[in-house]
C-alpha cells in the first residue's frame, strides 16, 4: 500500500481538507466540478501480477491503459468492456473509478463485472482490501463492485485485479443504410438469434455491426445478416470507444440510457446510438429536465457527459431512498466528506 498516500489522506482527514483525486486528468470533464487539493495517484504504478493462463490481471491504479494493453496483447488477451481512453493517457484507476466500457460491454459485460478485487484508502486513511485475485472470491457484500463508477467518492483505488478475456479469434464489421427507427428495429432483432455480435453503432443512417468469434461463426453470421464489409475496423471502432470523431466534440454532450427497445425518442438533435439502442448521446442545447423527461419515458436516465452542468448536477437525482442509501455510504467511507467532494451529487 502507497504509505505517501495514506499520510496525506490521514492529514486531509484531521483537518477537513477536500481532495481531487486524479490520475492523467483525462476523465476530469466527467462529474460535477469539485474543489480541493489535487492527490496525485500516476506514482502508483506498475504491474503487480498477470497470469495469462489464469485469464488475471492485477496492476496499481496509476498504471495507463495502454500498458496494459500492450501487454495483454502480446498474449492474445484484452480487457473485455474496452473501457475508453480519451487521448491515450487514462489510467487503470480512473477507469474503474469512472465506470466507463466502450462498444463491446452489451455483449461481454462492464467493467464492474471484471473486477475481481481491489484495495484501496478510505476518507479516514484507512488502507482496505476487498475480494482477491481468483473469480469466485466474494461472500457477503461485494465493496469491490461497488467503487467501480464511484468517481472517487468512497476512495482512493490503488490496486485492481481484473478478468482478462482472449481475444477472438476472428472480427468482421458490416454496416447498412438505415434510418434510426429501422435500425433500432434490426439491432433488437438480431440481438435475439445466435450470433457472433460484440459492438453496434448508428449515426448518420449507417447502421454499423461488429461480428467476433470463431471464424466459422463470424463467416455464418455474414451469410445471414449480408451487409458490406468495412476495412479499417480497428480504428473506426478505437475512435468511438475513445470519443476520437468530430461528433463527440460537440457541447453539451449528453448520454442517454434507454430500454433497448425504445423507439426513437423525437428530440431533433445529432445524435449516436449504441450497445444496440440502449445508450443514445445527443448533442442538443434542450433543458436538463426535458432530457430527463425523455429518458425517463424511455426507460432509463441522462447524464450531461460534457458541458456546463445544470442546477441539480449532471446526474439524474437520486429517489428520496436511494439518496438515503448513499448518504450513508459516503458517511461509512468518507466520513468528513474529503474524497471527490461533490463529484457525484451536489450534497455529497
Amino acid at each position: 500500500m502507497p504509505d505517501a498516500l495514506i499520510e496525506r489522506v490521514r492529514a486531509a482527514y484531521e483537518g477537513a481538507t477536500p481532495l481531487v483525486i486524479q490520475g492523467s486528468g483525462s476523465k476530469a470533464f466527467y462529474g460535477n466540478a469539485g474543489g480541493g487539493e489535487i492527490l496525485d495517484t500516476r506514482d502508483v504504478a506498475g504491474i503487480v501480477d498477470y497470469q495469462p493462463k489464469e485469464l488475471v490481471l492485477t496492476a496499481r491504479a496509476g498504471t495507463t491503459l495502454a500498458e496494459i494493453e500492450t501487454l495483454l496483447g502480446a498474449h492474445d488477451q484484452m480487457l473485455a468492456f474496452e473501457p475508453p481512453r480519451f487521448g491515450g493517457a487514462g489510467t487503470l484507476g480512473g477507469s474503474i473509478a469512472a465506470g466507463l466500457s466502450g462498444p463491446r460491454r452489451p455483449y461481454a459485460g462492464a467493467a464492474r463485472d471484471f473486477v475481481l478485487g481491489l484495495r484501496l484508502i478510505d476518507g479516514t486513511g484507512q488502507p482496505l482490501r476487498f475480494g482477491g485475485q481468483v473469480i469466485k472470491n466474494v461472500a457477503g457484500y461485494d465493496v469491490s463492485r461497488l467503487m467501480v463508477g464511484a468517481l472517487g467518492t468512497l476512495g482512493v483505488v490503488t490496486e485492481v485485479s481484473l478478468k482478462v478475456l482472449p481475444r477472438p479469434a476472428s472480427e468482421l464489421t458490416l454496416q447498412f443504410e438505415l434510418d434510426e427507427a429501422a435500425a433500432l428495429r434490426t439491432m433488437n432483432q438480431w440481438a435475439g438469434l445466435p450470433l457472433a455480435l460484440s459492438a453496434s453503432s448508428w449515426h448518420a443512417g449507417l447502421l454499423t455491426l461488429r461480428l467476433s468469434g470463431a471464424a466459422a461463426a463470424v463467416r455464418a453470421a455474414h451469410a445471414k445478416l449480408g451487409g458490406e464489409a468495412i476495412e479499417d475496423v480497428t480504428a473506426f471502432w478505437q475512435r468511438l470507444r475513445d470519443h476520437a470523431t468530430p461528433f463527440f466534440d460537440k457541447r453539451p454532450l449528453w448520454r442517454l440510457a434507454t430500454r433497448p427497445t425504445a423507439p426513437p425518442l423525437g428530440l431533433d438533435a445529432p445524435q449516436w446510438i449504441e450497445w444496440g439502442g440502449a445508450v443514445r448521446w445527443l448533442s442538443t442545447d434542450l433543458a436538463a429536465a426535458a432530457l430527463r423527461r425523455a429518458a425517463q419515458a424511455a426507460g432509463g436516465h441522462a447524464t450531461l457527459f460534457r458541458g456546463d452542468a445544470p442546477l441539480d448536477g449532471v446526474f439524474t437525482p437520486l429517489a428520496p431512498p436511494l439518496a438515503t442509501l448513499h448518504a450513508r455510504l459516503k458517511q461509512r467511507f468518507d466520513p468528513r466528506g474529503i474524497l471527490n467532494r461533490g463529484r457525484m451529487y451536489p450534497d455529497f
